[in-house]
């Protein structure tokens, strides 16, 4: 007995109404399409009364399959299915005709979007009629979550896990949790001191029993899939021993490489070849510069092994540690394997290198410096301990000059994104510069100030009206040396004149870039990157925080420029779903999945074993399989899907010569019977 289908239209509000006829849509489908018991339309299908409408008619109808005419799939095709199941019938028997943004969208005219429309439902009915039942996967759950990046959305994302009772993994690459944010001196809106806000929430994430944290560790390898991850970590060599070490801090100050420029003080600053990046550095423990440490460049140089090397060894022979010594010179990489059930990704940004505008002078200027940097200049715990000083000559600058949108906003040579912090620190910076130069005065060059935020334009209009800022709309051509001063040629566009400014300082507002080796480590995950290099979202509104693989989330600036608050907001949102996961012994998830033909002896598949299906999955769900013999030898190797991997693009499908892999919920006869509905119509 044939499927009795039926058939609703949405009106989409005047979506769809205004350029189709719905009512003829309707009308057609049931004239012409035999097997379709009702048809109807409704003002919007996705709507409490319209979900009610059907389920109320595949019961009083006996529907056995329904075509919804609508919005994307994307949009609401769970929605529709998830009432069908109310019902009793197989979700999957509950098909979406995507007449908005393919049709209605496209096509001003009735006449063309309503033609199109009734082709499109018509497409869909017979691609209905070959539907058949098809049944969740259930997938196993480990009960552990790993957050990659010890940033604040790092550190977020584990307290709020690990607070919801489940086990968490954090690695960081750097030597210390923390990430930007412990870099700053004070935070807009509100100019708190940073390290206040920062401090504790690192100190709870390493004391927090159910957080395993792992510094100067990358992830070296991710397998498997939803629930079930495999992840290497590789511990890096930081030639001291963690749980020997006290910090007690007789290694670094003795250390005679006193003049290596500090990464956290963004080269402004000094450290020593053994070291802690920051005094509040957690783990407080301190790790070797192997490259800069005099003992093993000797040891490289010899080709010997570091503890073998008899140069310098004040760091060991000053450590009390007895009668073991917590420095451990031929320590080595180790790595660490380990079950997981989600992932977030928090890795961050990096700031645009400075000298990429070389008519700004950056990386050209002792006192051309980024944003960054003055924030380090900026912080009590900084090189200068808070006080304003010239990288060059240690004097307080009197006129500093804020060159806004360096890189961002300039498609030509940097991105054409804005990075959405600029115009907000260039404010709090103006401030934290009068707040400790008194008498100094700060001028800014913009091209728009973009403050969109609680408290942010009352923020903004505060370093103008009350801190004495001097704001110039336009861009600034150049920036040269002239004795000590450095003069900053730039337009005033609001009064069409050219502005001439001698400056003793000058800041740029760097973009916010994706880190360098996001595009690598994206295609370790498997997961998408947009243009930039950023990690792509799944759906920008229904799924902002879940990534193209199932199981892996993102949090930060890894997907795009944020403040703090925004941050905070995303990795809270992450955790949540982590916790949502991992609340259940077994995950189900849909079956649109891939499947490769098995057959009885002696065919057993008609796979013929060229794994060209396995070259285009983007997932890595494609295996090999051995059909075995009873004596054990092997028959013939084959494809197999791995179902908790495969997304269900249908791309090895298309890919496969010898046609043995179908995708479930459109093998080749439902495809051909939406063909052939079109073609033969």
């Amino acid at each position: 007995m044939g499927k009795k289908i039926g058939v609703f239209v949405c009106h989409c509000g005047t979506n769809i109404s205004a350029t189709v006829d719905v009512e003829k849509v309707a009308e057609e489908t049931k004239k012409n399409n035999p097997g379709v018991a009702y048809t109807t339309t409704y003002k919007y299908m996705c709507s409490d009364p319209g979900q009610k409408l059907l389920r109320d008619k595949i019961k009083e109808e006996g529907l056995t399959g329904v075509v919804v005419a609508a919005c994307s799939p994307k949009m609401h095709e769970h929605t529709f299915r998830n009432a069908a199941v109310k019902t009793g019938l197989n979700p999957y028997h509950v098909e979406i005709s995507n007449i908005r943004e393919q049709c209605s969208w496209v096509h001003p005219d009735i006449p063309t979007g309503t033609d199109k429309s009734i082709d499109l439902v018509r497409m869909m009915t017979e691609k209905t009629r070959k539907d058949k039942s098809l049944t969740a996967i259930k997938v196993p759950v480990t009960k552990r979550a790993l957050v990659i990046g010890g940033g604040i959305a790092g550190i977020q994302a584990a307290l709020d896990i690990a607070d919801g009772g489940q086990e968490v993994v954090m690695v960081e690459r750097e030597a210390s949790i923390g990430g930007h944010m412990a870099q700053l001196s004070e935070t807009f809106p509100t100019l708190d001191c940073s390290q206040c806000i920062m401090t504790p929430k690192m100190v709870e994430a390493a004391q927090h029993d159910n957080i395993t944290m792992y510094t100067w560790s990358e992830i070296e390898s991710i397998t498997g899939y939803l629930g079930n991850f495999d992840v290497k970590i590789r511990k890096k060599a930081r030639s001291v021993d963690l749980d020997l070490c006290t910090g007690c801090s007789s290694c670094w100050q003795v250390c005679p490489c006193k003049k290596i420029k500090s990464e956290f003080d963004m080269g402004i600053g000094n450290r020593t070849a053994i070291y802690i990046p920051f005094p509040q550095a957690i783990p407080s423990k301190p790790v070797i510069d192997r490259e800069n440490c005099i003992l093993f460049k000797d040891a490289r140089k010899k080709n010997i092994k570091p503890n073998d090397s008899k140069v310098c060894r004040k760091c060991i022979d000053a450590c009390p540690i007895a009668p073991v010594k917590a420095i451990d010179y031929n320590q080595e990489d180790e790595i660490v394997d380990v079950k997981i059930g989600a992932i977030i990704v928090a890795t961050g940004f990096r700031e645009l290198e400075d000298g990429l505008y070389g008519e700004y002078g950056g990386g050209k200027y002792e006192d051309v410096i980024t944003g960054l940097q003055f924030e380090r200049l900026a912080s009590a715990s900084g090189p200068t301990e808070g006080k304003i000083k010239r990288p060059s000559d240690g004097k307080e600058p009197e006129i500093v000059v804020f060159i806004q949108c360096v890189g961002s906003r300039d498609p030509a040579k940097g991105c054409s994104y804005c990075s959405k912090t600029c115009c907000m620190y260039t404010a709090k910076h103006t401030m934290l510069y009068k707040h400790k130069v008194h008498d100094g005065h700060a001028f800014v060059f913009y091209i728009d100030i973009r403050c969109a935020g609680k408290g942010y334009e009352e923020f903004s209009q505060r370093a103008i009206e009350e801190e004495g800022a001097t704001y110039l709309r336009g861009r600034v051509s150049r920036v040269y040396k002239k004795g000590e001063k450095l003069i900053v040629l730039g337009a005033d566009t609001l009064t069409g004149s050219v502005v001439e400014i001698e400056a003793d300082m000058v800041v740029l507002a760097s973009a916010m870039k994706a880190q360098d080796d996001a595009e690598q480590f994206a295609q370790k995950l498997s997961i998408q990157y947009d243009k930039d290099k950023f990690f792509s979202e799944m759906h920008p509104k229904l799924k902002p925080v879940e990534s193209s693989s199932a199981g892996i989330f993102l949090a930060g600036t890894c997907q795009g420029p944020k403040d703090i608050p925004e941050t905070v907001a995303q990795a809270g949102a992450a955790a949540s779903k982590v916790l949502a996961l991992l609340s259940s012994d077994e995950l189900e998830r849909e079956p649109v999945v891939a499947r490769v033909d098995r057959q009885l002896p002696p065919v057993f598949s008609t796979c013929i074993g060229c794994f060209y299906c396995q070259k285009v999955c983007p997932y890595s769900a494609i295996e090999s399989e051995d059909i075995k013999a009873r004596d054990g030898s092997v028959i013939k190797t084959v494809a197999r899907v791995n179902e908790g991997l495969c997304q269900g693009c249908g791309l090895c499908a298309a890919t496969c010569r010898s046609k043995s892999v179908e995708l479930e919920g459109f093998n080749d006869e439902q495809i051909y019977a939406e063909i052939n509905a079109l073609e033969f119509n």
